[in-house]
């Protein structure tokens, strides 16, 4: 039965990626991989348990496997709603500032529709947003501002893929830019002044080599969406001084969020709901004395049911069948696979950051810094394997690079991707034939540029 929960893992994943082809809703067959894998494990506990792949059952914490099962699925649904109410918040801000006009005060700056011109726009851009926020929110944000000005489809999505390469490669450089990089930066792994220093140049690289070669392939100019009727006498009901309100409430909040959780040390989803609830708040009061057919259109309550729901159930799905491979060991047991095997540093971080484009690079990430313990600098020889290990060692930096940015080679890889994928209904198999070579070239140089500037 331990092979059966990869075998459905790899069954389900295989329908995600064929969601197109085979006409099933990607959300549907995330979420009977996340229950299915689970249903197996906790039946099947006491033979999987007993093969000794899960470290906390072997320590002998608990000696009831089902129970031991419950416990470990109500720890990772702690973690999987902490991401899934961050997505909910951040989506629904980015629908409210949306729905009321308020990008405009961007878009409208952004007055070439040259392809190639707007690549680096919006590249650059969401390089240094994603290091400033995260590269999920990031995403919302960029994709929001996408649909404002690109109105075919086939090149949106273009753009909507090379946003999740420039936001991953965002979040890797910075202490809060990646879910991993706040892993091991409260792990006391890497201090954030020195993951910046390190890891900026390879990151730029990894964002810049796609974004050249793609500069040589984009030909002409993009065509911007027109206004109906209809959304042209809505606007002109918000007016400027309120989009300009909501414009600054809701990037305010964005921005927020990572003080917010410096201050207080709570999970970064209290401050989405706090900036949430402020924008909530503001236009409740901003619209209390107009029609009620416009507070039905424009209230949050109105606007919550236009977010994307099913992206949420698909993120759900993913990360707990996920959470099911690494609660049974099959992670750990991977992880352990690559340092047996591999042995040479950047080779295991190369490696984990490509399978971190299949698997959730949380688990992994998590796995190694359970086989390793930060090396103490005053009994280490400088120079030797074990000072890769120290803190800012070679070893915990380029992981962060690996395993923030290797997720782009798939859609599916990372948070960034399957938001896209989510709300701009991206095709696997269309990212997969047109962006992840790209993806995978932009990584390669950028890990090179690391070991160039570190490793020798």
């Amino acid at each position: 039965m331990f092979t059966v929960m990869v075998l459905v893992f790899v069954l389900g994943y295989t329908a995600i990626a064929l969601e197109h082809p085979l006409r099933l809703d990607k959300a549907a067959s995330a979420l009977l991989i996340g229950v299915i894998t689970w249903a197996a494990y906790i039946l099947f506990s006491h033979e999987i348990l007993n093969l000794g792949f899960n470290a906390e059952w072997v320590k002998g914490i608990s000696h009831n496997p089902v129970h031991f099962v419950k416990e470990e699925l109500e720890h990772h649904l702690v973690e999987i709603s902490e991401i899934l109410f961050f997505l909910l918040g951040a989506m629904t801000i980015v629908e409210v500032v949306d729905r009321h006009g308020s990008f405009r005060i961007i878009t409208d700056k952004i007055k070439t529709t040259n392809k190639v011109k707007l690549l680096w726009i919006f590249s650059v851009l969401t390089f240094f947003m994603s290091a400033a926020l995260d590269n999920l929110t990031t995403t919302i944000v960029m994709l929001a501002l996408l649909r404002k000005v690109i109105d075919d489809k086939e090149t949106r999505w273009m753009y909507a893929a090379m946003v999740v390469l420039a936001s991953n490669a965002g979040g890797a450089w910075s202490p809060i830019g990646d879910v991993t990089t706040i892993m091991l930066w409260i792990g006391e792994q890497i201090t954030a002044q020195n993951i910046i220093i390190k890891l900026i140049i390879p990151s730029l690289i990894s964002m810049l080599v796609p974004v050249i070669v793609m500069s040589f392939v984009l030909k002409g100019h993009v065509t911007t969406p027109e206004l109906t009727s209809n959304e042209e006498n809505d606007e002109e009901k918000v007016s400027k001084r309120e989009q300009n309100i909501l414009f600054i409430l809701g990037v305010g909040s964005l921005l927020f969020v990572p003080i917010f959780k410096t201050v207080t040390h709570l999970p970064p989803y209290m401050g989405m709901l706090l900036g949430l609830g402020n924008i909530w708040l503001a236009t409740e009061i901003m619209h209390r004395n107009k029609s009620s057919q416009f507070r039905k259109k424009y209230s949050v309550i109105g606007i919550l049911k236009h977010v994307d729901v099913a992206t949420v159930f698909f993120f759900l799905g993913i990360l707990t069948a996920v959470a099911a491979l690494q609660s049974a060991g099959h992670l750990s047991l991977l992880a352990g696979w690559l340092n047996d095997n591999l042995g040479n540093i950047y080779v295991i971080n190369l490696a984990i950051g490509i399978l971190s484009a299949i698997v959730d690079n949380v688990p992994l990430v998590a796995g190694a810094m359970g086989m390793y313990d930060i090396a103490n600098p005053d009994t280490v020889q400088a120079g030797s394997y074990i000072a890769n290990f120290v803190q800012d060692g070679n070893f915990w930096e380029f992981l962060a690079y690996c395993a923030g940015t290797g997720g782009s080679i798939l859609i599916i890889g990372s948070a960034a991707g399957v938001a896209a994928m989510g709300i701009e209904k991206i095709d696997f198999i269309w990212y997969f034939k047109r962006i992840s070579i790209l993806a995978l070239i932009g990584y390669l140089s950028g890990a090179l540029t690391y070991y160039l500037m570190f490793g020798l």
